[in-house]
């Protein structure tokens, strides 16, 4: 029999018991948002990282530089980088008992290597087709080993010779946009960038107006690199095609194959890789005459050409040629919005269009008057007075002058006519501004949007605003239509085409702002509004003076920008950039229901001063 020794602790004195070990502490974890490990960069000599960390209490150091650490452990940091191609980041979270390490590699976008001889492929424009009429100049551009003999070799035998670039290094438009000190930035002239002009290289042969030039299959021409007795050579990524000198008839359309998804407008360049500049209903018939790349030129006039993507140019029917289009009489007639201007033409002409405070010119390219008379609206004086000029031979001016503010416009192609529709103000209750209006609130993204340092992303954040503004404006007494109500991604178009359809009176975008690589974000933060035409001016300054009051950021101004929600012309339309998403402490505001109410208040008071401004005036 086994005796069971039961000691009991005397009264009065506790148990011992043994002491469970205290844990480990835990390392702290790193979250490195931005840059992506391997991510391609478009900077200069720093750029920023921005990440968590799941210790709140540590520091964080980036390639030695420390990093600003919020309270909930978001960081951001601004770091210098090395002279070099490919770069290996190292990333430490240090406690007081632990440190982690992590690393990042990221590459630059251009980099002049230390080699004797190098070029840089992907520097080589243009590249792909290219067609042009006999004797035109086509510019070549390079980036290769500096004091390099550079040259571009000819499948017929003969030689290019190239010349370093004396122009300074543009800076880069994200920089100017939004870099305070962007007047005072370098703008050194690298000498690892080279130019040349190819003439008489196209061989011009006779093609049918039936068909467009195809590229001809020859030999590439190779650019030969020569340094320190050492030479590289590579092909050069272009086809050329035979053309003949004569213009081809061309019509634009942005949608051939019938999709859908697309605004039906084909964007005009100045030069091949510049700003939008026109904007062509689909329908445009003009006159096309060299191609470079994915880039089609049209001959709008005699002293004015455009650059088209050449996905969106169609070879008119053969019947057509390119002479002048011919205006015939105008006529404004009343319609249920306002007016409407037909201007009657023998084949649709590229238009542009210039605003004023109550008024706008129309510009025909390629086209010639054969009006007789104009007639108005006799029971109307919305449209004050209605005026052509002749500018050029083949150039027409409309001047439209109205008796208050335009609240929008817009055109279409009508057979071979130009229709443009003009929008007066809705007549609004000053008393109650915003009872009955159609206001269109868009969440911006997704698809895609930015990220904060905790990973909060746009599209999460946008929405979230987003609902407290509708339900602001509808119990204010208007009508609001969402663009979106889930996390399903919308695109663009159709964002805008939801718009139009309710013929809305406002259309407001909402998003968070992010820096481009290489701008310093503790210098460059703060909220600022887009539009793009000028009736939407009003709007945009109205929300912008709301929104710097109520988020209580860096006032960076009301911009005009080409952006897809900003364009249409039907309505005022703006988008808002309340605050920096990459920054700490605005990505925590925008996480709070404080922020979110704060972001959309904001634009609710906007919305309501600029409509009872709206109301009030003559």
């Amino acid at each position: 029999m086994t005796a069971l020794l039961v000691v009991m602790p005397a009264r009065g004195v506790p148990a011992q018991r043994s002491a469970a070990p205290s844990p480990a502490p835990r390392a702290p974890r790193i979250d490195v948002v931005w840059p992506e490990q391997g991510a391609v960069l478009d900077i200069g000599d720093s750029t920023f990282f921005f990440g968590s960390v799941s210790d709140t209490s540590a520091r964080i150091v980036v390639a030695g530089q420390a990093a600003h650490v919020a309270g909930n452990g978001a960081w951001i940091a601004w770091v210098a980088l090395p002279d070099d191609s490919v770069i290996d980041v190292p990333i430490e979270a240090r406690t007081a008992s632990d440190t982690t390490s992590t690393s990042i590699r990221v590459v630059r976008a251009v980099w002049s290597p230390h080699a004797a001889v190098w070029v840089d492929r992907r520097s080589m424009t243009p590249s792909g087709e290219v067609w042009m009429p006999a004797g035109e100049a086509l510019p070549l551009t390079v980036r290769a080993a500096p004091g390099a003999i550079v040259r571009l070799r000819l499948p017929d035998g003969r030689l290019v010779v190239f010349a370093a670039d004396s122009i300074a290094e543009p800076v880069a438009s994200g920089i100017t946009a939004f870099d305070a000190g962007a007047a005072r930035l370098p703008r050194p002239v690298r000498g690892d960038r080279y130019v040349a002009t190819l003439l008489g290289a196209i061989d011009a042969g006779s093609i049918g107006l039936d068909t467009m030039p195809a590229p001809v299959d020859a030999a590439p021409a190779v650019l030969e690199v020569i340094a320190r007795g050492d030479t590289l050579r590579a092909p050069w990524p272009i086809r050329v095609a035979r053309y003949s000198s004569r213009p081809l008839a061309v019509v634009l359309d942005d949608d051939p194959q019938h999709r859908g998804g697309t605004d039906l407008t084909t964007i005009g360049r100045a030069y091949p890789t510049g700003t939008y500049t026109w904007f062509f209903p689909r329908g445009t018939r003009s006159a096309a005459d060299m191609r470079i790349g994915d880039r089609v030129r049209l001959r709008l006039a005699a002293d004015l050409v455009a650059w088209v993507p050449a996905s969106d140019v169609q070879l008119a029917a053969a019947a057509d040629d390119v002479r002048p289009a011919v205006m015939g009489s105008l006529a404004i007639t009343a319609d249920s919005f306002g007016a409407m201007l037909r201007i009657p033409l023998s084949r649709p002409a590229p238009a542009s269009v210039d605003e004023r405070a109550r008024g706008l010119t129309i510009s025909l390219d390629g086209a010639v008057s054969d009006a007789n008379f104009t007639r108005y609206v006799a029971a109307d004086s919305f449209v004050r007075t209605l005026t052509w000029r002749q500018v050029t031979t083949d150039r027409i001016a409309i001047d439209v002058e109205f008796d208050r503010a335009l609240w929008g416009w817009r055109w279409h192609v009508d057979a071979t006519d130009l229709v443009f529709e003009f929008r007066k103000p809705p007549g609004i209750d000053p008393l109650h501004p915003l009872a009955g209006r159609r206001i269109v609130i868009d969440p911006g993204h997704p698809p895609e949007g930015a990220c904060g340092p905790t990973r909060f992303c746009e599209p999460e954040a946008n929405l979230a605003v987003a609902s407290r503004v509708r339900d602001a404006l509808v119990a204010a007494g208007a009508s609001v239509i969402m663009t979106r109500t889930g996390d399903g991604p919308v695109g663009l178009w159709p964002r805008v085409a939801i718009a139009d359809s309710v013929d809305a009176d406002l259309l407001v975008s909402i998003h968070a702002n992010a820096l481009p690589d290489g701008v310093d974000p503790f210098t460059n933060n703060g909220t600022t509004t887009y539009f793009n035409h000028l009736p939407s001016l009003p709007l945009a300054r109205a929300v912008q003076r709301r929104l710097v009051a109520a988020l209580r950021l860096p006032d960076l101004g009301v911009a005009r920008g080409d952006l897809a929600l900003v364009r249409p012309t039907w309505y005022p339309a703006i988008l808002t950039e309340g605050l920096f998403l990459m920054i700490p402490e605005q990505e925590a505001l925008l996480r709070s229901s404080r922020g979110q109410a704060a972001y959309a208040r904001g634009i609710v008071e906007g919305i309501t001063d600029f409509l009872t401004e709206a109301a009030r005036a003559p």
